[in-house]
């Protein structure tokens, strides 16, 4: 703004207020206009209104547009391969090499057109353990962004720890600068450019502010995995006898859904660590999908919609009345909408317990409707379902997806952001279960009657209650059937859920056509797990479906 254009903006005069000793020059960003550092949220409000950014919808939110990206750019991430991540990472489709070379190019670059501009700034923390918390920096283009970022992760008021605030790694977020493949050998004009030498991460041509979010996860998901803890994409909360349950899965599964339980308090609904001594929270907000999110179904959720503080992504609204409408789908099925976490009533303040999951449950959207609604692994199975992470990409998740779903295998319920091998989450996963004697579920929250388009999705409130029975420990307790492809075994019987349900064949009209469809699905378990199978024990790899 102020490249064009001289005058102050709200908080010109606060800018520097809680500015850390270490600034941006030592980051590389000289002559610079003007920096905004630490701002709070109704300072930041202000800023992205005065900017013409987003505007306000009825009770308080934050609505913004991300433009042409409203989801993320998965095939535009890059990780600069140098000396600490050439053995380490799991190079391929998820992470792409990157030189370090055309990445100090960029960097020069992006240096360059950040002069004579605005910028904002939050220092704040992700991990919620005190023994594990790590200083983060984001450097942003946008007001709005700035919020997003203090909705998601923790931050601090004092004055004093933000002056000697030193980030152990930065994500620089600038939507308006744009890469070029040519000079850059990226595939587009967008790029997500991780570097762990220099602890520096790049978003460039991007507002979908999920960015911010999940290049931080992918962080961890690395540095973590030095001191011996598990990262996961999993949501989390604990009973009142300190017994937690992690729930596994890509977005558009129900992790955030369904770890809001009224009887559980919530540690947090997407990503969290797994340590000697407990779980925690990476972050300090939600990032939750709200399409078609009511308040009969979702009161919890629901009521953030209506709340200042709250950012709601890519939500229609009418500009006359500022009321939102959350079944409008007209600019993205991907909807999102960004809170802090004690917006959520019946949370864990803290982020973290020094308790271990008893329960570790995956939720698989299964898009062909044959997988039974819940099923009980042994410890092989369960390292199996890990590596193998099957589920469907659910519509506007990803850049490219049409409104059906993709059957997709995701390595630990979360590929695009595991940057080691899934063979080492997944032997970290079984040390800490069988550590812990937790007991692992998949879960079925996808189709039943028929594949999409033909049955109708798994009832919400079924699944709740087949949870409710595997949490309050009733699951163990009733009569098991070995299922005849997966050697899981399937409850013949759950209060409050029909006999029907829990054997999905006698739900499809054409039983030929669901053996087929469940032959064909066994089919893609074992073609896919192929690509694991060097370096799997013998125990694992039987752990998958035989063929009819």
């Amino acid at each position: 703004m102020s490249k064009y254009l001289e005058f102050n903006t709200p908080a010109s005069k606060e800018a520097k207020q809680l500015a850390s000793d270490f600034g941006l020059s030592n980051q590389g960003f000289n002559y610079l206009d003007r920096v905004y550092w630490n701002l709070s949220e109704t300072a930041l409000y202000e800023e992205a209104i005065f900017r013409n950014e987003g505007h306000m919808s009825e009770g308080g939110p934050f609505v913004a547009k991300t433009g042409k990206h409203t989801a993320r750019a998965a095939a535009d991430k890059f990780i600069v391969k140098e000396e600490s991540t050439e053995n380490s990472i799991w190079w391929g489709v998820h992470n792409r090499p990157y030189s370090l070379e055309k990445f100090n190019s960029l960097m020069l670059r992006l240096e360059a057109y950040a002069q004579g501009d605005e910028l904002f700034v939050q220092d704040c923390y992700v991990g919620a353990d005190p023994d594990y918390r790590m200083p983060i920096r984001i450097i942003t283009e946008k007001a709005w962004h700035s919020l997003f970022a203090r909705n998601m992760f923790i931050t601090t008021s004092n004055p004093d720890e933000l002056k000697k605030f030193i980030p152990d790694f930065t994500v620089i977020a600038v939507p308006g600068f744009k890469v070029d493949p040519k000079i850059d050998s990226t595939r587009t004009e967008t790029g997500i450019i991780l570097n762990f030498d220099s602890r520096t991460a790049i978003i460039a041509n991007s507002l979908y502010a999920g960015e911010i979010k999940k290049s931080v996860f992918t962080v961890l998901n690395f540095l973590l995995t030095y001191r011996d803890v598990l990262p996961m994409h999993c949501s989390a909360n604990v009973g009142n006898n300190g017994d937690v349950a992690l729930f596994f899965g890509l977005s558009g599964t129900g992790k955030t859904t369904l770890s809001a339980d009224p009887k559980r308090r919530l540690i947090g609904d997407d990503e969290h660590g797994w340590s000697p001594y407990g779980v925690f929270n990476f972050e300090g907000g939600c990032y939750a999908k709200v399409i078609r999110l009511s308040a009969e179904s979702e009161p919890e959720i629901f009521s953030t919609t209506k709340r200042f503080g709250t950012i709601l992504e890519n939500v229609s609204y009418d500009p006359v009345t500022r009321k939102i409408d959350l079944n409008d789908d007209s600019i993205t099925e991907n909807t999102r909408a960004s809170y802090p976490l004690g917006f959520i009533p019946n949370v864990v303040p803290e982020g973290y317990v020094r308790s271990h999951p008893k329960n570790v449950i995956f939720l698989t959207c299964d898009a062909s409707g044959v997988l039974p609604p819940i099923s009980r692994l042994n410890p092989a199975q369960a390292q199996y379902h890990f590596i193998s992470g099957y589920t469907s990409k659910i519509a506007g998740t990803e850049i490219g997806l049409g409104i059906e779903p993709q059957i997709t295998f995701s390595a630990c319920f979360g590929g695009p952001f595991m940057v080691r091998h899934p063979f080492e989450y997944a032997a970290k996963l079984k040390e800490r279960m069988l550590q812990s004697k937790a007991q692992c579920w998949l879960v079925n929250t996808g189709w039943v009657g028929g594949r999409f388009g033909v049955g109708k999705r798994i009832s919400i409130r079924h699944t709740r209650n087949l949870l409710n029975a595997v949490l309050d420990g009733k699951l163990n307790k009733v009569e098991f059937r070995k299922d005849k492809l997966f050697g899981f075994e399937v409850p013949v019987i759950c209060s409050d859920v029909p006999k029907d349900v829990l054997d999905p064949a006698s739900s499809w009209g054409d039983k030929n056509e669901y053996w087929k469809k469940y032959d064909a699905l066994a089919a893609r378990f074992i073609e896919n797990f192929k690509l694991f199978a060097k370096g799997s024990s013998e125990e694992v790899i039987n752990a998958g479906p035989k063929r009819l």
